[in-house]
């Protein structure tokens, strides 16, 4: 086994017991009290990444130069 595929299988490894405790967790009754916080933080989390994408396009979009008109770029053909 390759290093990548070591990496990769601690990843999917550790993916799999995460979800799996994140699933109890929700679910547990004696966990009531965080049930709240297991839900809002990984929603805010998202929602935070999601923002963050658009205030990058927006800001790309917004300090990034116009294109030159396509007249201006084609190169002028000789007529026989």
């Amino acid at each position: 086994m390759s290093k990548d595929q070591a990496v990769g299988a601690l990843i999917c490894t550790l993916c799999v017991v995460i979800a799996a405790a994140y699933t109890i967790a929700l679910f547990w009754p004696a966990l009531e009290a965080i049930r709240l916080w297991l839900v809002a933080i990984p929603v805010l989390i998202a929602f935070m990444a999601i923002l963050g994408i658009g205030a990058w396009i927006g800001w790309t979009m917004a300090t990034t130069s116009p294109p030159k008109p396509i007249e201006e770029t084609q190169p002028e053909q000789n007529k026989p």
